[in-house]
Order: C-alpha cells, then structure tokens, then sequence
C-alpha cells in the first residue's frame, strides 16, 4: 500500500518466496486479491451529497435511524472490501464450512485456475514477433 500510496505504478514480486528463487502460485493468488484491494483504495471515496446520503439523513432527522432506508442498501457494498478469498465469517461458521485457512483457500483457487482457464491463442503476428525476440536474445547471450 506505501509503494502505491507512493505513486509506483509497478509492484515486483507477487507470488515470490525465497527472494525470487521460488514462485509460490497460492501466494500469487492472494497477493493478487491484495493488490486489487489496495487499486480500489487508490480510488479514493467519491465524496458528494448523493454518497452521503444528507437527504436521508435529513429526512431521518435526529434520533431517526437511516440504515433500512434503500439508500443505504443501494449503496453500502459500494466501498467496502469484496474478497474472493479473505473469509469474513463468525469462526462457528469458517468451522461448519471446513476451517479452512487462507493458504488452503489460495493454493485450491490457483489449481483451478490452472486446470480451467483456457487463454485466447496469441495471434499469428504477434506469436511471430516473441519468436524473432527470443531468437535476437539467444544470438546475443548463448
């Protein structure tokens, strides 16, 4: 988050363990979501009349409460935290739904990503264009 709160527009080693030796694909998963979190921090939180809702508060009045009303339910998960990973249940629920931690929870989504994803095929021109890369770095380093 300081990098990005920085201005890095880069962040290096996501799924690295062992300074860089190792590539962990669980890990590469929940720095992912991780990152994702921080981008949508780095979007800020739009600050009108509309996101703070002083009609309704208006409307609610003192000692009115204003958490039933459809603006808060059309608006509550707009700037809160949606995780694919991060398990944000009571521990009695996390243990009837196996206590599984996060690391599990990572390393079974990574599996499934590399067993179902199935990416676009590059096209000719460009697979073409990796290859003379690679061909120009082999001539110049081997």
């Amino acid at each position: 988050m300081t990098a990005a709160l920085a201005g890095a527009n880069m962040i290096y080693g996501l799924g690295m363990v062992e300074l860089g030796m190792t590539m962990d694909f669980g890990l590469l998963v929940a720095d992912n979501e991780f990152v994702r979190m921080i981008r949508r921090m780095l979007d800020g939180v739009p600050i009108n009349d509309e996101t703070l809702a002083v009609d309704v508060i208006r409307e609610a009045g003192i000692g009115g409460e204003f958490l039933t009303h459809q603006h808060t339910f059309d608006h509550f998960k707009a700037n809160q935290s949606q995780s694919l990973l991060i398990d944000r249940n009571t521990r009695g629920v996390w243990m009837d739904a196996g206590g599984k931690d996060m690391h599990t929870r990572c390393n079974e989504y990574a599996r499934e990503i590399l067993a179902s994803h199935r990416p676009e095929p590059l096209t000719d021109g460009v697979a073409q264009t990796l290859r003379d890369i690679i061909k120009e770095a082999e001539k110049e380093f081997a």
